[in-house]
C-alpha cells in the first residue's frame, strides 16, 4: 500500500520576513495611510451632514461616492435610483463612523502623547510625576515604558485604519452603489465592530 506524503508546511523565508517588516515599518509614513485617516475623521461629519441632505432629496450619496473616491481611491457607480440608499447608508454607517473616528483619534493622539510623556506638565496634560506612573519610580523607566508604548501605537494604527475604511468602503459600496446584493454582512461587521468598539471604550473613558 502505498501512501502519499503530506506536504510540507510553508515556512517563511528571510527575504520574506524582512520584505514584511519594512513595509510594517513604512506604513505609518506612507501617503495612503494618512489619506484613510483623514477619511476615518471625516466620514462622521460629513455622514452627518448627509442624513439631512438625503431626506431633503440633496446629493447625499454623491457626496459620500465622492469623500470615498477622493480619499479611499474607490470608485464606485451611481445608482438609478440614489436617495433611499443614500439614506439607509448615512443612517446605518452612523455608529461606525463615530467608533472609527474616537479610535483613529485616540490611537494616533495616543503617539505623540507617550513619546512626550516628561513634557505634560508645560502643556497642561497632567502630573509628570514618575513615583505612581507606569515604569516608575524613575523618569526614565517611565519615559521608556510610555515611548514603548507610543511605538506600538504608531505600528497598529495603520493597519486598524485599513480595516475600518476596508469596512466602511465595502458599506458604501454596497449602499451607495449599483449591487443589490451582498449588503447584509457589511452591516452585521459593521455592527459587530459598534458593539465591539463601545465595549472598549468604557474601560478608556474611566481612565480619561
Amino acid at each position: 500500500m502505498v501512501t502519499s506524503a503530506s506536504p510540507a508546511p510553508a515556512r517563511l523565508s528571510a527575504p520574506s520576513i524582512r520584505r514584511g517588516a519594512r513595509a510594517v515599518l513604512r506604513e505609518p509614513f506612507r501617503a495612503a495611510t494618512w489619506r484613510r485617516v483623514a477619511y476615518l475623521l471625516l466620514a462622521l461629519p460629513v455622514g452627518v451632514l448627509c442624513v439631512p441632505l438625503a431626506l431633503v432629496g440633496g446629493p447625499a450619496g454623491r457626496v459620500q461616492r465622492g469623500l470615498a473616491r477622493r480619499l479611499l481611491g474607490l470608485q464606485i457607480a451611481e445608482p438609478a435610483h440614489t436617495g433611499p440608499r443614500a439614506l439607509a447608508h448615512a443612517v446605518i454607517s452612523l455608529p461606525l463612523n463615530l467608533i472609527a473616528a474616537v479610535l483613529t483619534g485616540y490611537g494616533w493622539s495616543t503617539v505623540p502623547l507617550n513619546f512626550g510623556w516628561p513634557l505634560r506638565p508645560l502643556i497642561s496634560l497632567g502630573d509628570a510625576d514618575p513615583t505612581h506612573a507606569w515604569g516608575g519610580p524613575t523618569l526614565a523607566g517611565v519615559w521608556g515604558l510610555h515611548a514603548l508604548g507610543g511605538l506600538g501605537f504608531l505600528l497598529l494604527m495603520p493597519w486598524i485604519g485599513r480595516g475600518l475604511t476596508a469596512l466602511q468602503g465595502r458599506l458604501a459600496a454596497c449602499l451607495l452603489g449599483g449591487r443589490r446584493t451582498g449588503v447584509l454582512t457589511p452591516v452585521l461587521l459593521a455592527l459587530l465592530v459598534v458593539v465591539v468598539g463601545a465595549a472598549l471604550a468604557l474601560p478608556v473613558a474611566h481612565q480619561i
